[in-house]
């Protein structure tokens, strides 16, 4: 579970905007990992503070791996893939390896939508996690789940 939340970090943070990936991955990563904490352990408080712990750690570690480049190909994948192909890439500087695998496009609150299952093998873990991107005005997609 962990590490699909710190993957949906990683996600998240390429279509970010000021801070560094690093500092978005972090902190998202750790408001994620406090939350899936205090939901799942036995002792709210300190499942909390483990989970924030983690998810701060993990959220940094991936928002360093992803970079712009990654950010191009997902972006180009949710515009341009069709519905259940699969994009797959390689970033030449980190070596992480991505496949992303588009869901139909659908409209919700006048915009379009499209589910994404992205799988990740950074540092020699695989990860896969099921994220919603939706289309902005300028063709650019912004990751909300």
């Amino acid at each position: 579970m962990m590490k699909k939340m710190v993957l949906i970090v990683t996600m998240l943070v390429f279509l970010a905007g000021c801070a560094s990936k690093a500092q978005q991955g972090a902190s998202t990563g750790a408001l994620l990992g406090a939350t899936v904490g205090a939901l799942t352990a036995g002792n709210k408080v300190q499942g909390a503070a483990i989970g924030a712990g983690l998810g701060l750690l993990l959220g940094y570690v991936i928002g360093n791996e992803w970079d712009k480049y990654d950010s191009q190909r997902m972006s180009n994948t949710l515009e341009t893939v069709p519905s259940g192909s699969t994009s797959t890439w390689r970033n030449p500087d980190t070596g992480a390896y991505y496949e992303a695998t588009p869901k139909p496009a659908y409209y919700e609150d006048n915009r379009v939508y499209r589910d994404v299952e992205l799988k990740a093998v950074v540092d020699g873990k695989d990860e896969t996690v099921h994220a919603k991107a939706y289309r902005n005005p300028d063709g650019s997609w912004t990751l909300v789940q």
